[in-house]
């Protein structure tokens, strides 16, 4: 029989960049008794929960909840505002990207994949000017959206959506403004409204620290009415239905119950915190692993500084060093489990995770895991990235700690 703890003891370090471990007050949540969701209880809890959600992506229009991973909100994204055979422009950040590029074609939709060239494009964030050119080009207006993702998290490059905005903008260019958020939402500063966003795609099991099955659409209303037009084929993933039944606190078929007594709690836990503290915190993190890397002598994987993700870290391996390697050393020994290589990254790289359920001494032995196990692996360390990370900790307090 399949043991479903195997850890021996001591805790498991699930430090991959989703999903993100689940703080016990939520795990708690999820375990209380699962309720009548066509009842009173349960009518309340949804009202709370769609209007708090509001906050987190910091719009004041709907946010629709789908009990299923990121992949089935990318699908209720497309599927709403596009028709088949429509021409959508994406842009390559990494394996993300290319995945949702990939669903676009199986739905029957024409992308346009765009990025810099090969491998650089895996290295930097979306090139607005890329956009904004391409745009221009389209005199007809044949390209009906444009699709980005806000935090790569196969590359830990955190790309400005707020540029991309301008792009369209400047191109007077009608197209819709999709963007994928799964791994950025409540880890990285995210503004739905703000930035002009048509749908915006996330996940539970990131910054939400939730269990994977939970995902969503934020939508404007401009997404509402070209809803009403399209012809791609859909019923689950159909909008109009549960913006109805959300009106009650609803939905239009058995939504996942106790996943959503967990997202109550997680929306408590992070408004209560405030989300520019939940924010700070992560770019605090974010600085101290790469100071660790930095004293290493080792590459990040982005390139950009300006770009570096809030949420996770990309380690580059030395030339001729299998990152896989590194990383099963790394489980086998300590117990640590590591963000690997995607796609074109497969094997160069491993990603340090620090996002949702951290504090300082867990990425302090994490980066304790990550040093021994590249000591065991031969790899080439110029100096102690555990001892650069306490001293940035420690000259860098967390905010309201004395």
């Amino acid at each position: 029989m399949l043991k479903l703890d195997f850890h021996p003891s001591g805790r498991h370090f699930l430090q991959i960049p989703g999903p993100s471990p689940v703080p016990d007050r939520i795990l708690r949540a999820m375990s209380l008794p699962t309720i009548d969701h066509r009842g009173p209880e349960f009518g309340a809890l949804g009202r709370e929960i769609l209007e708090n959600i509001k906050q987190v992506f910091k719009t004041r229009g709907p946010v629709i909840i789908y009990p299923a991973s990121g992949t089935g909100a990318w699908e209720a994204a497309l599927s709403n505002v596009l028709s088949p055979g429509d021409k959508v422009l994406m842009y390559e950040t990494g394996q993300f990207a290319t995945l949702w590029e990939k669903m676009a074609r199986r739905l029957q939709l024409e992308p346009e994949f765009i990025g810099l060239p090969g491998y650089e494009s895996w290295r930097y964030g979306v090139q607005a000017d890329m956009i904004e050119a391409r745009l221009k080009e389209d005199a007809g207006h044949e390209i009906k959206a444009v699709c980005v993702v806000h935090n790569e998290t196969s590359t830990g490059v955190t790309s400005d959506i707020a540029a991309v905005r301008r792009a369209i903008d400047a191109a007077e260019h009608p197209a819709l403004f999709i963007v994928d958020t799964i791994s950025g939402l409540a880890s990285a500063d995210y503004r739905h409204d703000e930035w002009g966003v048509d749908v915006t795609v996330s996940g539970s099991q990131k910054g939400l620290m939730l269990p994977p099955g939970i995902s969503f659409n934020a939508v404007s209303d401009k997404a509402i009415a070209t809803s009403r037009v399209s012809t791609m084929p859909r019923s689950f993933w159909a909008w109009d239905e549960i913006l109805e039944a959300n009106q009650n606190g609803y939905w239009p078929y058995t939504p996942s119950t106790n996943l959503l007594y967990g997202l109550k709690e997680s929306l408590d836990m992070l408004l209560d915190e405030g989300l520019e503290n939940v924010l700070a915190r992560h770019q605090r993190w974010a600085a101290g692993v790469r100071k660790a890397v930095e004293a290493w002598g080792l590459e990040i994987q982005c390139l950009d500084p300006v770009v570096y993700s809030p949420v996770l870290t990309g380690v580059v391996m030395p030339e001729g060093i299998d990152a896989d390697e590194v990383r099963k050393i790394i489980y086998e020994r300590f117990d640590l489990s590591l963000g690997a290589g995607l796609g074109k990254s497969k094997g160069k790289m491993f990603r340090i995770g620090h996002l949702g359920d951290c504090n300082d001494l867990t990425l302090i032995a994490t980066l304790g895991g990550c040093e021994a196990g590249m000591k065991l692996t031969g790899v080439p360390l110029k100096g102690s990235g555990v001892t650069a990370a306490l001293d940035y900790f420690a000259i860098n307090p967390l905010k309201g700690s004395s």
